[in-house]
């Protein structure tokens, strides 16, 4: 069974990542590293600081949020999870000292929370099976969507700041605005979505058969949830590092690179905006192509060469100074990272059990994100520290020690698989 991407649920997520992305795009790699460092004259290990409690509140509140969806349904998870962007926002805007910002960007972060669990959640329930093949396509779509936020909202604001005589209260009134729209949006998504593509339930009681079958002392408690959900887990030990390194090696990154476009390769924001749109084109462009094929010939490939072109590219970017050999290096990270998010992403979904899938998920993902809370910090550490190169070295040390876990695992997984079948 093959998801229909132009399904209402699939139209309203993607426009609600779009959105969130947007904002969180140009708030954490457009204009806190800048506003934070040159405007506050904080240090870069202070604004990893800030970083890391932003994806430490988002990753806190996953497993929460997942169990909670299966609870609640989608609609008022995620509007009442948005409505804390819009809070975080409206802090930012009159915050001037480090602490209020970095609340803010807690705030931020528990805002973000519900949305992966829930897309995740609603792309397997609508495939049918976690075992199924389609989940590829669907998955680079709802990437697509993250990544076109998150380079279209940075190039936005830097236009605006460039050419539009807008300040940085200006741009964070924008943002302000779209944070605004995105709840609006969150109120047009299903209460539940049923076992088929077709079986979305717009409002009033959900269909009993939507909820997950669950035991009285589940329900009691998230603990109770948490500890059967575990026990139906049945997953390699070295998929939990990798879940980790694979958020890391973006955490390393994700302070850094506008820094580093500014300090190193003396870009203007401008400039800045055409290398966005060069490296996030490429990865956008590929993204969809790259899901449909991880449906028919799976992601074992497509991580291989992933991870090690990604290992390649950012080292290479990392040295270079000369501007087109920049942008060579950008396209050759979006290639590497469309074929890596999709491929993760199903091969993930492929070791989710079929009951509670929304605490699984949640679960996953805030391993995965738990990466993203380190990686800030580690990486302001390292570029005031060491030097201004190094976290990107480091993000592609990470990215060959995921190509190494792979393998692994897929040997494992298949040597089990046989032993199984010759049992």
């Amino acid at each position: 069974m093959h998801i229909r991407l132009s399904s209402p649920f699939m139209l309203e997520m993607w426009v609600i990542i779009f959105l969130v992305e947007f904002v969180k795009g140009s708030l954490l790699v457009a204009l806190l590293p800048v506003y934070m460092e040159h405007t506050l004259n904080l240090s870069v290990t202070v604004v990893g600081f800030a970083f890391a409690l932003q994806y430490l509140g988002d990753n806190l509140f996953r497993g929460p949020s997942g169990w909670l969806l299966e609870r609640v349904g989608y609609r008022w998870t995620m509007a009442g999870a948005l409505i804390l962007i819009v809070a975080a926002v409206a802090i930012i805007i009159y915050a001037d000292n480090a602490p209020m910002l970095s609340l803010a960007c807690l705030i931020l972060g528990i805002g973000t929370s519900p949305l992966w669990p829930c897309v995740m959640t609603g792309i397997t329930e609508l495939a049918g099976s976690t075992t199924s093949g389609s989940s590829g396509a669907a998955m680079g779509s709802v990437e697509m969507a993250s990544l076109a936020g998150t380079g279209i909202g940075p190039i936005t604001v830097n236009f605006l700041m460039d050419h539009g005589h807008q300040g940085y209260r200006g741009a964070f009134y924008l943002l302000l605005a779209v944070a605004a729209a995105v709840v609006l949006v969150s109120m047009l998504l299903p209460a539940r979505i049923g076992r088929g593509v077709h079986a979305v339930t717009r409002g009033g009681e959900p269909k009993r058969e939507a909820a997950p079958a669950a035991e009285p002392g589940v329900r009691r408690s998230f603990l109770a949830g948490l500890g059967h959900t575990l026990r139906q887990v049945r997953v390699s030990r070295l998929l939990y590092p990798a879940l980790f390194l694979q958020a890391f090696a973006i955490g390393l990154m994700t302070p850094v690179v506008t820094l580093f476009a500014r300090s190193e390769l003396h870009l203007s924001p401008t400039m800045f905006n055409v290398l966005l749109i060069a490296g996030g084109g490429v990865t956008v462009i590929a993204l969809i192509p790259a899901g449909r094929l991880v449906d028919r010939i799976g992601t074992s490939a497509f991580l291989n060469i992933g991870f090690l072109l990604a290992a390649f590219s950012l080292t290479f970017f990392s040295q270079v100074r000369f501007l087109p050999l920049v942008f060579v290096a950008v396209a050759l990270v979006g290639v590497s990272y469309a074929f890596i998010l999709p491929a993760w992403n199903a091969f993930i979904a492929k070791q989710v059990p079929e009951s509670e899938r929304g605490t699984v998920w949640g679960l996953f993902l805030t391993l995965q994100g738990s990466g993203m809370v380190f990686g800030p910090i580690v990486s302001g550490r390292l570029w005031d520290r060491v030097g201004h190169w190094v976290p990107f070295f480091a993000s592609a040390l990470v990215m060959l020690c995921l190509f190494a876990l792979h393998l692994v695992i897929v040997r494992r997984t298949a040597q089990k698989r046989l032993a199984a079948e010759a049992g």
